[in-house]
């Protein structure tokens, strides 16, 4: 036995030992492999997952280099069985290739016959394929690149891509080079998606995932697709790829609700290209305006359903996606992975911090006790209704305006779900309120005062979990969420993490009805951060003035 930080389990779960002095030699050699769990203060779960050894592979590590990782920082011997389904789960990637035939196009190769004989009798994948031309080639309809490639990792059969990109219309694209340098760990993850030619890029909200895109954009020199979560996004992507780039507004297009430019660069909004009528999508001619070189997802791990079906068309342009997370509340990290690519970096949220690119963060859950009326109301409510009663409570309402008098220094965000309990608030605190019902405008202009310290509250609903870039918040109120969202969580948290000028902490409040499905929910979202080692201290709202002073 070694004296190593990593204890590897049989049930392929990997506890790293933060303080040992090879952890970070541990925590580098497992990372192409391994997922991070949880990562609290002493010791970090990693997990093995089939996924996440083709992840592995995709990007060129083979199985031994996995199994020397292992025995060499493991403390305890390695389980023997461990080993040997590591080996035999990474040997099931690459078996079947997709590779360009000068005469029939895209097909389907295999070096092991028995796997293309199972998968081409699978009622998901014979649709997909055209002629056969031997007992190892299969002809590929070229538009099912991408569900195809979906189909073959639900079976178990990842297929390794090697039918490479075109280079798509070539257009100058420059980084700016006065005021600002890319970060080390941005040009990590630009090596990393370019290297391995189209994938995903995990950093944490404030890191610059926009300085990653605009990197890759000036590596590619290519015409580029980019598309966004909302317009307000659009046109914060058009103004860092001015700030930072050579690319003028001439050659920066909008696809939105309010304007429909393509250009050499074009930003697009998953609603306007996702938009159906009688049946079809009107909008796609976008994708077929120009010969992109590269498309840009921005938050890849909210992508649409009808997205999903069209990234199928567009495999043959590199892809880079950008999210904070890859958690889906509903499982289908899988389908990112086969049609936009693998993971090519991923930077745990506290290791930036440490680093000094994005603010150290307190979370404090406040806990309300509902009054005996609230508390019957919602016992007797139906089931659908509960959630919607103790998260819209007059005392979770009450709790809200004292912290915002608290901060009364500070530029604080009061972020919910609920409509009608947003408008009370902003009544309450004075402050402006953006939903989805307030104009691109009217957003920007308010932002803009936010940013510009005109405005010390803004009530916001979940238009503002994403892409919204207000690095002088420094307070976030949750008072009420989607339900038990993790992602959802880690993107609000995200609002306030922009390093402050005066190196100061951001706070993270959630006000939670004791007793109620609200409460069970918290836990649910808080998980994901857990996971990122932020701590929560749970204070009683009776207690507030002295659980905001505690550190």
């Amino acid at each position: 036995m070694s004296d190593g930080p990593l204890i590897v389990q049989s049930d392929k779960s990997l506890l790293l030992e933060v303080d040992h002095p090879s952890s970070a030699a541990a925590r580098k050699a497992i990372a192409p492999f391994a997922e991070l769990e949880r990562s609290p203060e002493h010791v970090h779960t990693y997990r093995i997952t089939p996924l996440g050894l083709w992840n592995a592979r995709a990007a060129g590590h083979d199985a031994e280099a996995v199994v020397d990782a292992l025995l060499e920082h493991s403390r305890y011997p390695v389980p023997h069985g461990l080993l040997v389904d590591v080996a035999e789960t990474m040997d099931r990637y690459g078996r079947l290739q997709l590779i360009k035939d000068p005469a029939h196009g895209l097909v389907l190769r295999s070096l092991d016959a028995a796997v293309l004989e199972e998968v081409v009798r699978s009622k998901k994948v014979a649709p997909l394929l055209g002629a056969r031309l031997g007992p190892d080639t299969v002809v590929v309809h070229a538009s099912e690149r991408g569900h195809l490639k979906q189909a073959l990792l639900k079976l178990g059969w990842p297929a390794e891509d090697l039918a490479g990109y075109v280079d798509g219309e070539a257009h100058p694209i420059a980084l700016a080079e006065s005021g600002w340098s890319v970060r080390p760990y941005q040009q990590q993850a630009v090596d990393g998606f370019w290297d391995g030619g189209s994938g995903v890029v995990v950093l944490p909200c404030g890191a610059g995932k926009t300085v990653v895109g605009a990197a890759a954009m000036a590596r590619a020199s290519a015409t580029t697709l980019i598309l966004v979560t909302n317009t307000v996004a659009a046109r914060q992507w058009r103004e860092e790829l001015l700030a930072r780039t050579s690319l003028t507004e001439d050659e920066i297009g909008e696809y939105s609700g309010s304007r429909k430019e393509v250009r050499p660069v074009t930003i697009a909004t998953y609603q306007v290209v996702t938009t159906k009528r009688k049946g079809v999508y009107p909008h796609l001619e976008l994708f077929d305006a120009r010969d992109w070189g590269l498309i840009v997802y921005d938050e890849v791990h909210l992508l649409p359903a009808p997205i999903f079906r069209m990234t199928a068309d567009l495999q043959a342009r590199r892809r880079l996606g950008l999210t904070a997370t890859l958690v889906r509340e509903d499982g289908r990290e899988g389908e990112v992975f086969s049609l936009i690519g693998p993971k090519r970096y991923d930077a745990p949220w506290r290791d930036i911090e440490a680093q000094g690119w994005i603010a150290p963060a307190d979370c404090v859950e406040v806990r309300v006790t509902l009054p005996d009326a609230e508390r019957m109301a919602y016992a007797t409510a139906e089931p659908e209704e509960r959630y919607r009663l103790c998260s819209t409570s007059e005392s979770k309402s009450r709790v809200v305006e004292g912290l915002v008098e608290q901060h009364t220094d500070q530029q604080v965000l009061v972020i919910g779900q609920y409509l009608d309990q947003l408008e009370d608030l902003g009544n309450r605190l004075d402050a402006p309120v953006i939903t989805g019902a307030t104009t691109v405008a009217e957003r920007q202009r308010l932002f803009a005062a936010f940013r510009a310290g005109e405005l010390g509250v803004l009530v916001v609903s979940k238009v503002a979990n994403f892409s919204v870039d207000l690095p002088e918040a420094s307070v976030a109120i949750q008072v009420s969420g989607s339900f038990g969202s993790r992602q959802e969580e880690a993107q609000r948290l995200g609002r306030v993490l922009r390093p402050k000028a005066d190196g100061r902490t951001a706070r993270f409040y959630t006000v939670v009805a004791r007793d109620t499905a609200d409460q069970e929910f918290a836990a649910h979202r808080q998980r994901f951060l857990a996971e990122q080692g932020y701590a929560y201290r749970i204070v009683d709202a009776g207690d507030l003035p002295a659980g905001i002073a505690e550190t």
